[in-house]
């Protein structure tokens, strides 16, 4: 898609996945994130939320990878902003993505424009757990079309 194929407001909605405790044990490894509200069970019990909860960052990457379904060979990340993690996010807990596209404006860089996704992350209560607006450099026709 490029530039002038995004419409502003459209939404789109990603599929579901299921936060496992396999995905917190990898993502501390990755990390290196061994926290105790990740990791010790018998800690969270004394806590707040009373059980283990996913790294944001965890949840912010599997949100992430939910919105990429398709390969767009003229776009490319540009950057995240105003990450928020709302809710906490469980073991067990399923999360979708909606997608909105808030912002469409011209790039410094002649040829390309910035598109502005809002991706609301909700767990299946739909309670939203995570805000982010992603931010596409993406090519404009003129040119592609010379």
């Amino acid at each position: 898609m490029y530039y002038e194929d995004f419409e502003l407001n459209s939404l789109r909605y990603t599929n579901g996945r299921t936060i496992t405790e396999t995905d917190i044990v990898i993502h501390a490894g990755q990390s290196g994130d061994f926290f105790p509200h990740h990791m010790d069970e018998e800690w969270c019990k004394t806590q707040p939320f009373k059980r283990r909860m996913a790294h944001g960052t965890l949840v912010f990457t599997v949100a992430v990878g939910l919105t990429a379904v398709a390969i767009n060979p003229v776009s490319m990340t540009y950057g995240y902003e105003k990450i928020r993690f709302t809710k906490p996010v469980f073991i067990g807990d399923t999360i979708r993505v909606k997608v909105q596209i808030s912002q469409l404006k011209d790039h410094k860089k002649p040829g390309f424009g910035l598109v502005s996704e809002l991706l609301e992350v909700t767990n299946q209560y739909q309670e939203l757990v995570m805000i982010c607006e992603h931010i596409l450099l993406v090519q404009k026709k003129q040119i592609a079309n010379g």
